[in-house]
């Protein structure tokens, strides 16, 4: 049974990886090897959805300690490192030849470093449009409503409008700065008329509830601009006098706390289909693949690379957002080669077979980005570009 890691505290998770990466440097420093060298998480280094088992630190390396890591160890240092991350309850193996990947031994610690890395990486999710493509962005704070109070305050305003447009209302997002109180505006259609609700979003810490000048100023700005109701939302908790106070408002004022944000969370989450597969139609993928294969330009990515060789790999665009992408992976097939099949050029194969591929573990998500026209997706492995239509060079030979 996978262990909980509820018994894990973020705090307690992130003071082991910092004594991690302390022991790591000093043990470094005092053997004269620690140039060009650093400790970053996995998440700044490749910024991709984190995997299983946990990557608890990457260290880039470069010098003579590179030189210790891979081998070339004439003073017999290496030993002595194995031996010392062993006993921080780590292991490690070399990844690329300049990074190194550090994993937890113990199952425990490893479930619960796990799921915070997922957490951190979710919260990068919390953009305008990714939450149809991304369903733990609602599950993580449903289940982990302590979580709430880590968000920057700018994330929680705008989770809260992702919630709100869930729930099937029309928000309009303010700046974040000079907003004059009022944070979301939710808006209501109906035959009979609108309703304009005004909202102000305060992520506090549990141990400091919203006071009474507080609550009273979003409702001065709701009456003075003439909206139909006021919302107040916190993740922390209200004083008494507040509460009092709304009461008095005969409904045109509503509180709500942590409570109520884990609720909508959980309502959200429901809503979102986990099985990324299932987010696109067959028959709409079958479209794709043949447009694409009739040679419309757009609809696959590729990206090449590899380890002393050049190889190359396609995906095919399921669905995109301005700020996240589904693509689903295209065999390569070989145009041409020198009679061994060892240098040669590519082509995605783009044929009824295609379809088979159309599977969830061969379906995943990217982050897609664009600069200056050019639109890049990035999953954690490759950086995808829009493919030219042009064969791709490859170079087996090692």
């Amino acid at each position: 049974m996978r262990p909980s890691p509820k018994q894990w505290t973020d705090e307690a998770l992130e003071l082991r990886i910092r004594s991690l990466e302390t022991a790591i440097e000093q043990w470094a420093v005092e053997r004269d090897l620690w140039f060009d060298c650093s400790c970053k998480s996995h998440l700044a280094h490749n910024s991709g959805e984190p995997g299983s088992p946990p990557i608890a630190t990457v260290l880039c390396l470069g010098g003579d300690l590179y030189g210790v890591i891979s081998g070339e160890d004439a003073e017999g240092h290496k030993p002595s490192f194995f031996e010392m991350i062993a006993e921080l309850g780590f292991e490690y193996e070399n990844n690329d030849g300049s990074t190194i990947h550090f994993y937890p031994t113990d199952p425990e610690f490893a479930a619960a470093l796990e799921d915070y890395f997922h957490w951190q990486w979710v919260c990068g999710l919390i953009t305008d449009d990714t939450a149809d493509v991304y369903h733990e962005l609602y599950e993580q704070f449903s289940a982990n409503p302590e979580r709430l109070q880590r968000l920057e305050w700018r994330d929680f305003e705008v989770l809260l409008f992702r919630l709100f447009q869930n729930q099937g209302f029309e928000a309009v997002l303010g700046p974040g700065r000079g907003d004059e109180g009022v944070d979301l505006r939710i808006i209501q259609r109906s035959p009979l008329g609108d309703m304009m609700t005004f909202v102000q979003a305060k992520r506090y810490s549990t141990h400091r509830p919203v006071k009474l000048p507080e609550v009273q100023a979003l409702y001065g700005a709701a009456q003075l601009d003439r909206a139909d109701k006021a919302l107040f939302v916190t993740t922390s908790n209200y004083a008494p006098a507040p509460r009092r106070w709304t009461a008095r408002t005969d409904g045109f004022m509503e509180l709500a706390g942590a409570e109520e944000v884990v609720k909508w969370c959980a309502g959200a989450r429901a809503g979102v289909i986990s099985d990324r597969a299932s987010l696109v139609a067959r028959d709409r993928v079958e479209k794709l693949i043949l447009a694409a294969a009739r040679g419309t330009l757009g609809l696959i990515v590729h990206d090449s690379g590899g380890w002393n060789i050049t190889d190359n790999w396609f995906a095919l665009i399921l669905k995109e957002t301005k700020h996240a992408a589904l693509l689903m992976g295209v065999p390569a097939a070989v145009l041409d080669h020198d009679g061994y099949g060892q240098i040669g050029r590519h082509i995605p194969q783009l044929d009824p077979s295609t379809l088979l591929g159309f599977q969830s573990e061969n379906v995943w998500r990217a982050k897609r980005t664009s600069d200056g026209g050019r639109v890049r997706y990035w999953d954690g492995r490759h950086l995808w570009h829009a493919w030219n239509g042009q064969p791709c060079h490859f170079n087996l030979l090692d």
